[in-house]
């Protein structure tokens, strides 16, 4: 086996399972889960329709390329939501997902013979694909802390000149999970501006970016072609139609950027033998094209948010996220908060130390609980009336 395997830690699902071994939850409530981030909304039936309509599909093989006309759609995309001109043949790849897109990236673009530089970037807490991929491909993960005090963006002017010198490659995600902050026009700018000094590639994880509440988030793209970098010189973005469009289980979502990235990325793919059912792509095109479900998706989250803030924004430190659907709450201990959940409640939550690694400045998850408002608004409720019968201020 490679050795580079027992490197890993436990996926943060299994800490969790460890954590509540034994515990039995109360049985007088069903179960209600705020723990996994997965959309429980209901799919665009149009979009089920046209999967549907396509089954017969499943006898052609599909390329790893994709269909011309899915990477059109893409493209179409990306120029109306972020007004970013990238060309569907050579800076557009459609992926199984953004969880598959960035572990395999990292594979194909990290090299492990550059001794000098061995660092990959991410932010911390993190998805933690990242850190997998990273080890895995070779590298060593470099943490940037994302914290109240920095917006929970991360402070990447407190990053040493010394690691930028030595890295390769670096995370961003925006909006971020867990703690649902974007990153501004002129932090990107930032960013961009130390990928040309230090050479590094940029790969900026955007699946929650349709999730918003008022202003859309700026996007990689969007601020290469805001400041003339048109050909996206060492960016890629990843986008997913998991969230946007409630669809996880289509895994459909695509990489765009740079061409000289891109290339050698799709001949990784080729060999990696990852192409998405073309049924599956012909109703990505149908998802990509709309925008109606889009809209109606948003304001069945901004109704969640508001009912948990008004009434539980006096009894919790709720913090509306700049986008996506987590409360990332701050705690006095994480560990116990998610357990006396479960056992009272039958909710299940994240503990955020599971999200984030121990760096000389701190654990940045530590005491911090990641709750996703995925469930409906009934759910909600229920959650909201459980939750109404603890003693939260002992907890907080």
């Amino acid at each position: 086996m490679n050795p580079k395997l027992a490197t890993l830690q436990p996926y943060p699902f299994t800490k969790m399972a460890t954590l509540l071994q034994g515990i039995t939850p109360n049985p007088n409530y069903k179960p209600i889960k705020l723990g996994i981030g997965e959309p429980q909304h209901a799919p665009p039936k149009f979009v089920l329709q046209v999967l549907a309509d396509n089954l017969d599909k499943v006898q052609n093989y599909p390329s790893t390329l994709g269909l011309p006309e899915l990477r059109a759609a893409i493209a179409d995309w990306v120029q109306r939501r972020f007004g970013a001109v990238v060309d569907s043949d050579h800076e557009v790849l459609p992926v199984m997902g953004t969880r598959e897109a960035l572990f395999s990236f990292v594979q194909a673009t990290f090299d492990p013979d550059d001794r000098a530089r061995p660092y990959v970037v991410m932010p911390n807490p993190f998805y933690q694909i990242y850190e997998g991929a990273a080890k895995l491909a070779g590298a060593t993960p470099y943490f940037v802390n994302c914290t109240a005090d920095n917006g929970f963006v991360g402070d990447y002017d407190a990053v040493p000149a010394e690691v930028w010198q030595q890295t390769q490659l670096v995370f961003v995600c925006s909006p971020n999970n867990p703690t649902g902050a974007v990153m501004s026009a002129e932090q990107w700018q930032r960013l961009l501006a130390l990928s040309e000094q230090y050479g590094f590639i940029l790969a900026s994880d955007e699946c929650y970016s349709e999730l918003y509440f008022d202003t859309p988030p700026v996007g990689l793209l969007q601020v290469c072609a805001a400041t003339g970098r048109t050909d996206f010189a060492r960016c890629v973005v990843f986008h997913s139609l998991s969230k946007r469009s409630n669809l996880p289980g289509l895994r459909s979502g695509f990489v765009a950027g740079n061409a000289r990235l891109l290339a050698p990325y799709a001949q990784y793919r080729t060999y990696q033998g990852c192409a998405m059912p073309l049924h599956h792509q012909i109703a990505s095109i149908a998802a990509w094209q709309d925008e109606t479900h889009v809209e109606a998706n948003r304001a069945l989250y901004r109704q969640k948010f508001a009912l948990w803030l008004d009434i539980l924004g006096d009894k919790l430190p709720l913090r509306r996220p700049d986008a996506g659907f987590y409360f990332w709450l701050p705690v006095r201990d994480d560990e116990q908060f998610v357990k006396v959940l479960y056992e009272q409640l039958n909710i299940h939550a994240l503990a955020g130390r599971y999200l984030s690694r121990d760096t000389p400045n701190g654990n940045a998850g530590m005491n911090h609980v990641r709750m996703a408002l995925v469930a409906d608004v009934a759910q909600s409720e229920q959650a909201i009336a459980r939750l109404l019968t603890l003693d939260l201020a002992a907890l907080v």
